[in-house]
Order: structure tokens, then C-alpha cells, then sequence
């Protein structure tokens, strides 16, 4: 037998081992399954933590590119996924979300390299202050740990997280919804060993393979493991891990999105604003679901705005006013107010004025994004200071309330919570703090 062995061999070698790894993790249980893959990204956060911000680039590149190889692959572990969805009307919003193509994987890699040229906000400071003692202290910006991210749908999370996190000298773990299982198994596997081949440590990027709802429970509990979670979906994602989760939680929630049209407005500019918001891509959380419209305007405005619409084949449902003005829509149920659509729906209410835009708002928003179109300063002033959101707007389009479009790059989702962060989550955001104080042996008197 010959000592050298070729890299093919190697490769192959490598590639059996690992099956026999995945062999004996399907015999575990989900507890110990969950031990052994989060003790693995445990083990990976106190060398990544510490990473220099030029080999996490360079990683980050090679997992660009490497996505860009495996778009053949991509795609297909992404047929499998949508196979479920065939013939079924009532989910092609989940299927647009859940759908890959070449250009969506251009995208990924595309943000990947994005995200490798930002600013690694690993070990910035505002700078030391000294103490009458001596001493000097100061504060810099430090990795998380371990971030668990749980998501429904988009494969797409799986390649912002796992970027995002690296970037950011955190170690992720990925539990994408069943819907999208050989998607984002795929993408995490293509991710992961490109990483792990620029030198970053296994378990930096882990994928929890494991469909059944009790593996979402467990991890929820894995507090010795995992620092934070960070839900990313519906109503029932949302209620299952505020019922479970013994970890910190920043929620994703969903976007009920409004935009009430004020009476002192440019109609145009309304009418612009209101299309764009639901037609530009309405399977996404900052699409708006409801259009509040002040009573002085709505019959110059909504026979326009909903010819606009049908154009774009939007079913309208309507208050009774709505109605009234375009009797071609579909009269509004009381839960279509404050409803999450995801699809080419949208709710109108005739209002009063600001206040009944406002209280309306209150009532059935979600606290994602809230916009008013207006030509009055004081009304926008109200709104912006009144209305409570991740992001409130004055006569600019939902569609815009996104880490690419605010300048911070890639965004791991948009926070819906008010404590550590609000709004689009950039890099920035997926980092704490801690003090560091220089000292010539001062003690406490």
C-alpha cells in the first residue's frame, strides 16, 4: 500500500466519515442529538469571538463563491421543497418566499460579499475615561455567543444569518422551517465547509436537521448552549417560543403594515407610495396589508388607486365607505383588519382623520412599519412621535424599511421587540458590550 494519498482520496475518505457521522445521529435522540450538535457550536464561539476581522472575510467570500458553485445542487434540493406547494393556490405566497432561482442565489452570494465589506464592529470603543483613582475604564463591543435562529420559508435567512453572525464573531444555529428543509439544509452545508475551509471552527455555521416540533422546544430550553434567539415567522412560531423560551428572545413578528393617506397630500405621490407598498413584493413582512384613507380624499383617491390595483390584480376589501366609492370590492370582515396577507390583498378603511388613523393603528398593528403621506408638518411630526413602531415613516413606501435600504447592510430581520434592538438588525446589533478598565493596583477603600 502506498503512504501517499491523492486529495481525491482524501475527499472521499472525508465524505465517508461524514455519512457515518449522519448514520449515527439518526439514532439519537433529540435530546441527545441537540447536545451533541449545540456543545460542538459552544465549543466554536470562544476561538470565532476572538477572530480577526481578515479571516472572516475571507471566509465570508469563500462561502460567496461557493454558493455560486452549488447553484445547480441549490436548486435542485429546492424542487423537492416546492413539490409540496404544487396545486395549491392558497400557498403561493409561502411558495414565492420559499422559491430559489439563479438570480435569488446571485443575491445571496451577493450579500455574502456585501457583508464581507462592512465595518466589523468587533472591539470598537468611544474611547477610555479616567477615574479619580487611576483608573482608566472603557467600553467595546463584543460577540453575542451563540445566536439560535429559528425561521419559517425564505432560504435566503439561512445565508444572511450564517453571514451576519460570522461577520459579527458570532456562532449561529439554524432551525429553518419543514417547508424549506432541503433548501436550507443545502445552503447550510455549502456555507458551512467553505467556512470551515478558510480556518473557521466547525460548528461556527450549525443546521439542526431535524424537522419535528419537539426539537424547537428543546432548543428553546438550551440556555446552557444558546445566548439569544431570534424568531423569524408567524403567529404560531411566535406563540410557541413566548411559551417556551427560558433564553432571550428578539422577536421577528409579522407585519401588519399601515399607511394612512393624510387630507393635506399629493395624491399622486400617495397613490405611488400605496402601489409600490403592496405590488413590489407583497410576500414580504414590510408590505402593507392596510390603507387608512382620510374621508376628505377618498373619492378623488381610491377610484384611481384601485384602478392601479386591478392592474396589478389586487383584491381590495373594503370598510362599508370603501365600498360605498368602489363598489367592485369585496366588503371587509372584521379580521381582515390586522391581517397578515403576504399576498396580492389589501384592507381599506375610510377614516376621520389622524387620531382614527392612529387609534386604528394601535389596535391591529404589529409594530413593524407605519407610514403617513402628508404635505402637513405638524400631522407628520404627530405620527412620527405618537405612533408606535420599529420604523415610522413620513411619505416614503414600507417596502423601504430594510437594512440594505437604511445603509446597514444585510440585515438578520427586523426586530419588532423594544429591548437591545428595534427595526432592521445589522451587525451592530448582533454585538453586547463589556467594560475593560486598566489598573496600577488601585483596591477599594
Amino acid at each position: 500500500m502506498e503512504d501517499n494519498v491523492s486529495e481525491e482520496d482524501l475527499e472521499v475518505l472525508d465524505e465517508s466519515k461524514a455519512e457515518e457521522v449522519v448514520e449515527e445521529e439518526k439514532e439519537l435522540t433529540h435530546e441527545e442529538y441537540l447536545a451533541l450538535v449545540l456543545q460542538k457550536a459552544r465549543d466554536a464561539a470562544r476561538p470565532l469571538s476572538g477572530m480577526i476581522a481578515m479571516k472572516k472575510n475571507a471566509a465570508l467570500l469563500a462561502m460567496a463563491d461557493g454558493l455560486e458553485e452549488a447553484e445547480e445542487a441549490l436548486l435542485e434540493a429546492n424542487e423537492e421543497d416546492l413539490k409540496a406547494f404544487e396545486g395549491d393556490e392558497s400557498r403561493t405566497a409561502m411558495a414565492d418566499r420559499l422559491r430559489l432561482t439563479p438570480e435569488r442565489i446571485a443575491d445571496m452570494a451577493k450579500q455574502i460579499r456585501e457583508i464581507a465589506a462592512l465595518r466589523d464592529p468587533v472591539g470598537e470603543s468611544k474611547g477610555f475615561w479616567p477615574r479619580p483613582n487611576g483608573m482608566r475604564v472603557g467600553r467595546v463591543r463584543v460577540p453575542i455567543g451563540v445566536i439560535g435562529m429559528i425561521y419559517e420559508s425564505r432560504p435566503n435567512v439561512t445565508a444572511d444569518a450564517a453571514a451576519l453572525c460570522l461577520k459579527s464573531g458570532n456562532v449561529c444555529v439554524l432551525r429553518g422551517g419543514s417547508e424549506a428543509l432541503h433548501s436550507n439544509a443545502a445552503i447550510a452545508e455549502v456555507l458551512g465547509k467553505a467556512a470551515q475551509q478558510s480556518g473557521i471552527p466547525d460548528g461556527a455555521i450549525t443546521f439542526i436537521d431535524r424537522p419535528d416540533r419537539e426539537v424547537v422546544l428543546a432548543l428553546l430550553k438550551s440556555e446552557q448552549y444558546i445566548d439569544l434567539i431570534i424568531p423569524r415567522g408567524g403567529d404560531a412560531l411566535m406563540k410557541t417560543v413566548n411559551e417556551h423560551a427560558t433564553i432571550p428572545v428578539i422577536k421577528h413578528d409579522k407585519g401588519v403594515c399601515h399607511i394612512y393617506v393624510d387630507s393635506e397630500v399629493d395624491l399622486s405621490m400617495a397613490q405611488s407610495i400605496c402601489v409600490n407598498a403592496k405590488v413590489q413584493r407583497p410576500s414580504t413582512c414590510n408590505a402593507v396589508e392596510t390603507l387608512l384613507i382620510h374621508e376628505k380624499v377618498a373619492k378623488k383617491l381610491l377610484p384611481v388607486l384601485a384602478a392601479e390595483l386591478a392592474e396589478a390584480k389586487v383584491e381590495i376589501r373594503g370598510c362599508a365607505k370603501t365600498c360605498h366609492i368602489l363598489p367592485e370590492a369585496k366588503p371587509a370582515e372584521d379580521e381582515d383588519f390586522g391581517q397578515e396577507f403576504l399576498a396580492l390583498i389589501v384592507a381599506i378603511k375610510v377614516v376621520k382623520d389622524i387620531d382614527d388613523a392612529m387609534n386604528h393603528i394601535y389596535q391591529h398593528g404589529s409594530r413593524h412599519t407605519e407610514t403617513i403621506v402628508t404635505n402637513d408638518y405638524d400631522r407628520s411630526l404627530r405620527f412620527l412621535r405618537e405612533v408606535d413602531a420599529g420604523a415610522v415613516m413620513v411619505n416614503a413606501s414600507t417596502r423601504l424599511n430594510d437594512g440594505y435600504e437604511f445603509g446597514l447592510g444585510a440585515e438578520i430581520g427586523i426586530s419588532t421587540t423594544r429591548i437591545h434592538a428595534r427595526g432592521p438588525m445589522g451587525l451592530e446589533d448582533l454585538t453586547c458590550s463589556k467594560y475593560l478598565v486598566y489598573g496600577t493596583g488601585q483596591i477599594r477603600e
